[in-house]
């Protein structure tokens, strides 16, 4: 694939996933209300417009087809207003949408992934076809009056018979053949002249209303009347490139039009000629036609200057590793040691003035990956609604914080995680019987609340929900079943019992089910959580409900660390997991009953971690009273790191370990990546909780 046609995929992939995105919140926000606006009705048919033409123009013909059968479909609700449709209708309307998208989204995984399209689709679009009929035959039925008489003389075997009417041209259309809803499609084909401004007139008039002329124009095909050479003219340029047009033929009326006028008219479609006229049906009495109704204006709009651009997410990567490298070389410049003790007023004020600049730049830059998670949030709207369905559970979702942001990778890793915690609220959260909820004094309509709010450098993300609680002995004891335990059960807290619920393969449900049952699910969360350098913590009362929260990093990229040294080897902490830093005395350290060192803090124990001891670092202080005692927390667990001295706070770039290192599980032992300092020297950046982890096997 050569490298425009990469960069086309890449925007066709781009924009009918914001467009599919858009029309699900669309859907969402419409069901509720149980209705669609006009707004809806009128965004709906562009965005299949756009699909249906990119689509069309990659030859993704199977996402062109079903977009192209929406659109007509809500091309007729649009012209016949929505108010034209029942409510049962309305509830079709509603499932058939959310099929479709579901249907187009599959397809464009399709795309994604290099897989074949589905090349047999005719069911699905019989199934919008079925319903257009459905809601066409209804308005005709609902018309005041009888259907209107055809107004096009039928022609015999050998001759074409025209409308008696004053048009001194015609235009002699037919449609594909098999295209389905032949009235509609001339009806589209009038809205398509009217917005050009043209006059003229059709045959038969009433297209829009009366869906048995699609027969009609199956046999005698769709006739256009012009009064001027340049309205035919023009209209015989929009036939060249108008949709499911088989064939058209340029006629004159020969009662009104001589030959020398005729002589100058356009000539017709090279290549074009009518079919032959079915014979079988006998002529029907020739009638006036009526003038159709004023074109509708389109809305005169101003200049729109184009403010926004898609950049490819590679390019940002590209972006964040020049700046850092720039952050990097900056610091080494301004603290080289061939500058020290020289008095550089000039070189300092400048040194000064690029500092600010390399921070505007990494700034700007890290805002470029930034992205709200309204996006994943109102994804977990549809979750909701199709198991509202499924379950028979009456349930809405509260979003609070959508317009968080989060670095792009990041928001990427949490949309699993959070899918998974949405659907374990409905299924184990939510009571089954609403009678239960009514007897507990709730309100009979269960609420999940999905909200996202900044500390500091983290992103804490919660989904609450007001259903049943998590049975704290259930879940004990199906983990001693299962002999998952490590320890006595009755040294197990609550928030420790909580957290079996995220061990692999552990599952509360008795039998599996769509939706759980298969040990597949919190684990699946902790793991991409923690891959991103989060926690996840879940709170629950039984009868009251449960809370799980996500603690995630702003970014990955950039990280506000205090840079420490043990020996000779130097080492960065997140500031994030730092509680505090204090001198300590030997005095001040006891041994529990396993020997293992304590000191005591805000009245609590908090075990101690001696880094050199870890690491394995000669020359390292190794008196308590010599050195720094951090007291770092991380998943709950806290604990004092034993350092010799602490160097001062910097903002790194995060440099991810080499690929080599992986096969070494060097991660298990607490470190997380590196960073290149002002002066050359790389600093280890600790992982809290898994040196927490790491120090348990020398305890």
């Amino acid at each position: 694939m050569d490298s425009t046609m990469e960069g086309l995929l890449e925007t066709y992939l781009f924009e009918t996933n914001s467009l599919l995105d858009g029309l699900d919140e669309l859907l969402i926000n419409a069901e509720k209300v149980e209705d669609f606006s006009e707004d809806d009705v009128n965004e709906i048919f562009r965005s299949m417009h756009t699909i249906k033409g990119s689509s069309a123009m990659l030859e993704f013909n199977s996402l062109m087809e079903i977009a192209h059968h929406i659109e007509d479909l809500f091309f007729y609700i649009r012209e016949n207003g929505i108010d034209s449709l029942d409510q049962e209708h309305k509830s079709e309307l509603f499932n058939l949408m959310f099929k479709s998208t579901d249907k187009l989204r599959e397809e464009v995984q399709k795309v994604e992934n290099d897989e074949p399209l589905e090349t047999n689709i005719d069911s699905f679009v019989s199934e919008i076809n079925n319903l257009l009929n459905k809601v066409s035959k209804n308005s005709s039925e609902t018309d005041d009056g009888a259907p209107a008489q055809a107004t096009v003389a039928a022609a015999d075997a050998t001759t074409i018979s025209m409308p008696e009417a004053d048009d001194p041209y015609f235009l002699h259309v037919y449609f594909d053949e098999g295209c389905g809803m032949e009235n509609l499609r001339a009806f589209m084909l009038v809205n398509s002249l009217q917005e050009q401004g043209m006059s003229f007139h059709y045959y038969p008039d009433d297209v829009s209303t009366n869906p048995d002329t699609a027969e009609k124009i199956i046999d005698e095909g769709f006739y256009l009347g012009f009064n001027t050479d340049a309205d035919l003219e023009q209209a015989s340029k929009i036939m060249d490139s108008a949709q499911n047009v088989q064939t058209y033929e340029i006629l004159e009326n020969p009662a009104l039009v001589s030959n020398e006028s005729m002589a100058n008219a356009p000539a017709a479609k090279e290549g074009a000629k009518a079919p032959e006229p079915k014979a079988d049906k006998p002529p029907a009495a020739p009638a006036k036609a009526k003038a159709p109704a004023p074109a509708k204006k389109p809305a005169s709009h101003g200049a729109v200057k184009q403010d926004l651009i898609s950049v490819n997410l590679t390019k940002l990567d590209a972006l964040m590793n020049i700046v850092g490298e720039i952050v990097i070389t900056e610091a080494m410049v301004t603290s080289s040691p061939d500058l020290q003790g020289l008095k550089l007023d000039n070189f300092m004020k400048s040194a000064r003035q690029l500092r600010k600049l390399t921070d505007d730049l990494q700034d700007i830059s890290m805002s470029l990956r930034m992205v709200s998670v309204s996006g994943v949030f109102q994804k977990m709207n549809r979750i909701v609604r199709d198991m509202k369905q499924t379950l028979n559970k009456d349930v809405r979702l509260t979003i609070i914080g959508e317009n968080t942001e989060v670095d792009k990778t990041i928001v990427d890793s949490i949309s699993d995680p959070i899918m998974h915690i949405v659907r374990n609220a409905m299924d184990h959260g939510i009571e089954v019987d609403v009678q239960d909820r009514i007897n507990a004094g709730k309100n009979p309509q269960a609420e999940i609340i999905l909200s996202a709010a900044h500390t500091g450098s983290e992103v804490i993300i919660s989904v609450s929900d007001d259903g049943q609680g998590m049975d704290t002995e259930a879940i004990l004891a199906k983990a001693e079943r299962n002999g998952i335990l490590t320890k006595p059960a009755e040294e197990y807290t609550k928030k420790e019992i909580l957290s079996l619920l995220m061990m692999p393969g552990f599952s509360t449900n008795t039998e599996v089910t769509e939706y759980s049952g298969r040990g597949v699910g919190l684990d699946v969360v902790k793991k991409n959580v923690e891959a991103v350098g989060g926690t996840v913590t879940i709170e629950s009362e039984l009868g009251q409900g449960s809370t799980t929260t996500l603690k995630i990093p702003l970014t990955l990229a950039i990280a506000d660390g205090m840079e420490i040294a043990v020996g000779g080897s130097l080492f960065t902490i997140p500031l994030s997991n730092i509680r505090s830093s204090f001198k300590a005395t030997d005095e001040d350290i006891i041994l529990d009953p396993s020997g293992h060192e304590m000191v005591r803090r805000m009245d609590e124990f908090y075990p101690v971690v001696r880094a050199y001891e870890l690491y394995n670092i000669p020359d390292a202080r190794t008196e308590i009273s010599d050195g720094i005692l951090m007291w770092v927390e991380a998943n709950d667990k806290a604990y004092c790191l034993f350092v010799d001295r602490l160097i001062g706070e910097h903002q790194v770039v995060v440099k991810p370990l080499p690929a080599y290192l992986q096969q070494f599980h060097i991660k298990d032992s607490g470190i997380n990546g590196c960073t290149i300092l002002g002066d050359g020297n790389i600093s280890i950046i600790l992982d809290v909780a898994n040196v927490y982890a790491a120090a348990q096997g020398i305890f």
